[in-house]
């Protein structure tokens, strides 16, 4: 792939990754319009390694509210660490057998089921941002009217083991769907299970950190045994240029990452979540026009 392809796409993901506008809708239509196969093991990896770079932007960004939050005694990181991994386990819980259920469901009798197949369709991938667009909306609109004093509560500074819950079980919701932003569901999950805003930002952002390791791993798997299968079938996948354009994306992406966190953080505290949402809903109506246009 074209070096100017991969800066391309690495911009659209980091701009989009941390906004709650799913970056990988962005990055599947991106890579439709330059002709890309985003089903392909290459272009997986390439997207996992643009979420790394942008999971780097996470951590710089985050690190003074993590030590705050997180760091400052024994006790505070011990009940940070027992909310991440229990809901990063009910995202494993949720989301892997919704995967599986699809993969057994919608590829039966296949030679290959794989999960992955399924990105490139924009069809799915409009719903997806259909569904998440009324999510964001919902939560950004009760938000607004708590800012107003006719909402009960803006939230909770604090996090309960319940609402952590929650949020990660919305995670694994997120996992199989392209186009059912992650960071869109987590924290308007955590917003109406009445989390405070940053509080929910927060957390949902670790849950990131924690989980992208896990997925790239995958990919890279993937993306070995899909090169051992092709070079046994006389077509060998060039793995040299796809770990060298995924390389470069990372480190783009991390810079678009960064400027991409600090615009969601003043929406969030400007009360205009909601706008998010509205956006997601256009968004969806573009992308299943695309979809009837052969894309």
């Amino acid at each position: 792939m074209p070096i100017w392809k991969v800066l391309i796409l690495a911009v659209v993901q980091g701009l989009a990754e941390l906004l709650p506008v799913s970056s990988s809708a962005h990055v599947v239509v991106a890579e439709k319009l330059m002709g890309l196969d985003p089903t392909s093991p290459q272009m997986t990896l390439v997207l996992v390694m643009l979420h790394t770079g942008t999971m780097f932007a996470v951590i710089v960004y985050f690190w003074q509210r993590w030590a705050k939050a997180y760091f400052r005694s024994k006790a505070a990181f011990f009940d940070a660490a027992v909310r991440v991994v229990v809901a990063t386990v009910l995202t494993a819980l949720v989301g892997l057998p919704i995967q599986k259920i699809i993969e057994k469901t919608m590829f039966k009798g296949a030679e290959k089921a794989e999960i992955e197949q399924l990105f490139g369709r924009l069809d799915l991938i409009a719903g997806a941002l259909f569904c998440v667009g009324i999510l964001i909306l919902i939560a950004g609109l009760a938000r607004r009217k708590s800012m107003t004093g006719t909402f009960d509560s803006s939230g909770d500074d604090e996090l309960s083991l319940g609402q952590a819950s929650v949020i990660g079980a919305v995670q694994g919701l997120a996992l199989p769907f392209r186009g059912f932003s992650r960071s869109g569901s987590t924290i308007s999950a955590g917003m109406l299970a009445g989390v405070g805003r940053e509080t929910a930002e927060t957390f949902s952002f670790a849950l990131a950190v924690v989980l992208t390791p896990a997925v790239l791993g995958r990919e890279i798997l993937r993306l070995l045994h899909a090169a051992h299968e092709a070079k046994a079938a006389g077509a060998p996948i060039d793995l040299h240029g796809a770990f060298t354009g995924s390389a470069i994306g990372l480190v783009l992406s991390f810079v678009a990452g960064l400027a991409a966190l600090k615009w969601l953080s003043s929406w969030l505290e400007s009360g205009k979540w909601w706008l998010f949402g509205v956006y997601c809903l256009a968004a969806s109506g573009v992308v299943f026009w695309l979809f009837t246009r052969g894309y």
